[in-house]
């Protein structure tokens, strides 16, 4: 077997060391994510630096690095002092650190210092982008746009349990006349965990959304660190397409978050919200006795009307009655003059028709008739009507004016009539 040229690992490793030094003798500035941090008990500061890339959020880069314990206390204090949040993982810092190599420990960083400018920076950056983003989608008014009822009386609460910010809420509530059912959805408002586990409250109030009438975002302020996960996407999406109003209580006034911008309305605590709901509250029912007032304004005001219009039409009808009546007594006494001349005239026209009827009746009776030489012949008790009615040898009884005469028919001539 052929012998190759070759170095030990140990010889490796010091020439890697010396490059490195030489590369980086003195300190450089290096942006990175705090992916795991660790104080052990000597006051030694241990971290896990991580540099993220892509919307997936998986790591490019990766370094272990260390602040001494004789540097940890004042850059964690005056981190603490500029951004309000204690060094912790998620955060992007821009460390000063120098570049070390060790042949049993290998590549690490030596923190020397931190610009919390830097830190405050990158979260100013990721509200912009979560602003142009949610604009972009066309959510932005989206929660503003929806209806907030008249009476706002059931509550879905999105807070921690242990807030002082909830209890200050729930006490301000207590002391309005008003009732109202307020359901606590508890989540962490602060922290690595308070992006999701408020995401995952606003699910289960939308689950129910039926149940309610808008849903309050509270927590009692604080620094702006530990505001910032109220600018984060996820949190701000949800509050923009909520199907509720949605009312923020999450800071102070120098504080004004992206969910406050998105949300239906404002306000700057959790006492705030809790004023506005009983004074929304007061003016459902300042607006209930004013509409009660009107409406017994305007029911007096139609009665008297009504009372008015009936009187009128009561003397409308007393005076119809009164002139038709007064036509009526006139016509009847018109009729009790009239009607004795009329009955006399009726009468005798009808005595003057009798008298007529009279004269004719006794112009055709019989015995005028027979006086003048008209004759009645009857055979077999009957009137004779016809010469056909004659048989020769039938006795016939001739009667006129002043007796009868008995004869027997000897010849029958009937004569022809004329077509």
């Amino acid at each position: 077997m052929q012998a190759h040229a070759h170095i030990t690992l140990s010889e490796l490793q010091r020439l890697v060391k010396e490059t490195l030094h030489e590369r980086f003798a003195l300190p450089v500035w290096v942006s990175a994510e705090i992916a795991e941090i660790k104080v052990n008990y000597s006051g030694h500061c241990y971290l896990e630096l991580v540099e993220k890339g892509g919307d997936n959020g998986v790591p490019q880069a990766q370094s272990r690095a260390v602040i001494w314990r004789s540097a940890y206390p004042r850059i964690a204090a005056y981190f603490e002092a500029e951004t309000g949040q204690r060094l912790a993982a998620g955060i992007k810092i821009l460390a000063k650190v120098a570049v070390t190599y060790h042949e049993l420990y290998g590549f690490s960083l030596q923190v020397t210092d931190i610009d919390p400018a830097y830190t405050l920076g990158d979260m100013e950056r990721q509200r912009q982008q979560t602003i142009a983003q949610l604009q972009q989608e066309g959510v932005w008014d989206m929660n503003r746009e929806v209806p907030m009822p008249t009476v706002v009386q059931r509550v879905a609460v999105v807070s921690s349990a242990n807030a002082a910010g909830y209890q200050d809420f729930c006490k301000e509530i207590g002391k309005s006349p008003y009732r109202f059912r307020l359901t606590l959805f508890d989540a962490f408002m602060q922290g690595a965990a308070a992006e999701e586990s408020i995401v995952a409250a606003l699910c289960a109030v939308a689950e129910r959304a039926e149940e309610f009438d808008a849903v309050v975002i509270i927590r009692g302020g604080g620094s702006a660190s530990d505001l910032n996960c109220f600018n984060a996407y996820r949190i701000c999406t949800h509050v923009a397409q909520f199907p509720l109003p949605v009312l923020t209580g999450i800071g102070h006034d120098k504080d004004t978050s992206v969910a406050d911008m998105v949300a239906h309305t404002a306000l700057k605590t959790p006492t705030a919200v809790a004023g506005w709901l009983v004074d929304r509250m007061a003016q459902a029912d300042g607006w209930l006795d004013y509409a009660a007032l009107q409406l017994h304004d305007a029911t007096k005001n139609a009665m008297h009307a009504s009372e008015m219009h009936l009187q009128r039409l009561a003397g409308e009808i007393r005076q119809s009655c009164n002139e038709l009546l007064t036509r009526q007594r006139l016509h009847t006494e018109h009729l009790a003059e009239t009607l004795p001349h009329l009955v006399r005239d009726f009468l005798a026209r009808q005595s003057t028709r009798l008298d007529n009827a009279a004269e004719l009746v006794a112009g055709r009776s019989p015995e005028r008739i027979l006086r003048l030489g008209f004759a009645v012949v009857r055979t077999r008790g009957k009137a004779v009507m016809s010469a056909g009615n004659v048989r020769q040898g039938d006795t016939l009884e001739i009667q006129v004016a002043d007796g009868a005469i008995n004869a027997t028919a000897k010849e029958i001539k009937i004569w022809q009539k004329k077509s």
